[in-house]
């Protein structure tokens, strides 16, 4: 029972997500908020909405080893798990704003979380942790993040108008962002019990389970959103996707988590974030090697065996 309850939980993620996204966007456009904060804010943050449930749950019963390892796990995930099946589907081609701007920007983010949670600068222990200061500071930098998107906002993040079409009423919108985030709720509660259960089981520790089977299940909107957009030809909406939404992860939901309770960091866990590291360096050598800007089919597939082989490695870790 407890494993149909993890599966659902995972469905309730997805559902609750798209359902509170849309009833946002619906009470933002009836209420006159411009399109723009719409887009910087609930388009944006929409398919993080998994990550960050299960990880304020599983920071506030205090398995740190579940959160850091969902956030890493999905972050390796995305690009390439993700971008790997997308690549192989339709070669992707990127922008120069991302390659220039962007990755870089999730480079700085991974080693800004790496230093945080080695240094134990504001650790009274000195144990390795990322602390609720460090949060703060993740936070920090997440809105300096929200600048640059904000001025680089012409470029897409607005959100399609209703005009000519009947809006529902603010009572029936309301109810669907209530039962959204409900759905959140209880997806999220399913998934950490489920997740907690797994790792007793199976013996492996909470940490592989949040780097494998947590990390793609709230992977699946991004999943989802770049598969479409590969499929439909919007190869640049598939890239940016995640791009963006390892950004986040990184920097909204793990200093929330971390603000919530401090988060002890072990000391393994950074042969995950060196991964992290490395999945995005080889989004931008795959920007070198071939067609210039481009994510051909064949280094698709090269990014899928990748992730299998971590995923293998995290097997005999685990």
């Amino acid at each position: 029972m407890i494993y149909g309850l993890f599966l659902l939980g995972f469905v309730l993620l997805v559902f609750g997500a798209r359902w509170l996204v849309d009833g946002a966007l619906k009470l933002g456009r009836r209420t006159g908020v411009s399109e723009l904060a719409i887009g910087l804010t609930v388009v944006s943050v929409g398919t993080s909405l998994p990550e960050l449930v299960v990880n304020l749950l599983a920071s506030l019963r205090g398995n740190a080893d579940l959160a850091v390892g969902n956030i890493l796990g999905s972050n390796i995930a995305n690009v390439l798990l993700i971008l790997g099946v997308s690549g192989a589907i339709r070669a992707l081609r990127i922008r120069d704003r991302t390659i220039l701007s962007e990755v870089p920007i999730c480079l700085a983010a991974t080693l800004l979380v790496g230093f945080l949670a080695n240094a134990a600068l504001f650790s009274p222990t000195h144990d390795l942790t990322i602390s609720r200061l460090d949060g703060a500071i993740l936070l920090g930098f997440f809105g300096l993040f929200l600048g640059y998107v904000y001025r680089t906002a012409e470029d897409g993040l607005s959100v399609e108008t209703e005009s000519g079409v009947w809006a529902p009423s603010t009572l029936a919108t309301g109810f669907q962002i209530l039962a959204g985030a409900g759905a959140l709720a209880l997806g999220g509660e399913f998934v950490v019990r489920g997740a907690l259960s797994i790792a007793e089981v199976a013996g492996v520790s909470e940490s592989f389970v949040g780097l494998t089977i947590v990390a793609m299940g709230t992977s699946a909107p991004e999943l989802a959103a770049s598969v479409s957009a590969a499929v439909r030809g919007n190869t640049d909406l598939a890239v940016g996707n995640v791009i963006g939404s390892n950004i986040f992860n990184l920097l909204w939901v793990l200093g929330v988590s971390a603000l919530i309770r401090p988060l002890p960091f072990d000391i393994v866990s950074n042969t995950d974030l060196v991964m992290v590291v490395v999945s995005a360096a080889m989004l931008l050598v795959a920007m070198a090697v071939g067609r210039p800007n481009t994510v051909d089919r064949w280094e698709g597939w090269v990014f899928l065996g990748v992730y299998v082989a971590y995923i293998g490695v995290l097997g005999v870790r685990g």
